[in-house]
């Protein structure tokens, strides 16, 4: 499979680039940085410069042609200020899904975040990214051209991976490894039948491979 992550330098995005490649797929990251490309390319990843802040849907879908699936996991980062919440959190989500559609990519997750709502109320910035991912959901949920499966974690930690989650539509809330959320990314890219689906993950005691089968009926 050819998959192309926006957001190719966060920590997830760098996991799943690495689950990716080691299984021989081919991981194409968009990074915004060049100064990142190196990191990328020591996880096994191809890198490829583009500002989702900036770029035009068509400049995007032309990384995206030719691609088995899109994945969603930029972010504008715990520091930034509010502004960039709806630039990247939500803008770039829709750019990229929007570039997807144009470039004939069906299958497209998106790493949410969990309280994601686009009516969440507050005037903080946690407050603002959460409206901020919930439109970005809304967005992309509203899409038939998609086969879109959104993810919503729990509170990520860089503990080592369990490889064992709670899957649902509503779990309630807990902390999750980072090794875990991109393990689940990858069992879902492999299980078309989670189209449609809305999940929250956090550690739980099922196998990814397990607990993402039930959720898709399997």
């Amino acid at each position: 499979m050819r998959i192309v992550i926006a957001g190719g330098h966060g920590q997830i995005a760098l996991r799943l680039e690495r689950l990716l490649a080691a299984r021989g797929d081919e991981a194409v990251g968009i990074i915004r940085n060049p100064q990142q490309s190196q990191d990328l390319t020591d996880a096994g990843a191809e890198p490829v410069v583009l500002d989702l802040e900036s770029a035009t849907v068509e400049e995007t879908a032309q990384v995206l042609r030719g691609a088995d699936a899109a994945v969603f996991a930029a972010g504008a980062g715990p520091n930034s200020g509010t502004a960039r919440k709806d630039t990247v959190d939500r803008d770039a989500a829709v750019l990229f899904a929007d570039a997807a559609e144009a470039a004939g990519v069906r299958r497209y997750l998106v790493v949410s975040s969990m309280g994601a709502d686009p009516d969440h109320p507050g005037d903080e910035v946690f407050d603002v990214y959460l409206r901020a991912k919930g439109a970005a959901d809304a967005a992309v949920r509203s899409r038939t051209a998609l086969d879109w499966t959104i993810l919503r974690p729990g509170m990520l930690t860089n503990d080592a991976g369990t490889g064992q989650v709670l899957l649902a539509a509503s779990t309630g809330r807990g902390p999750i490894p980072r090794d875990d959320v991109a393990a689940t990314l990858l069992e879902l890219l492999d299980t078309p039948a989670t189209a449609g689906l809305t999940l929250e993950a956090i550690s739980g005691n099922v196998p990814v491979t397990v607990a993402v089968k039930d959720v898709a009926g399997n």
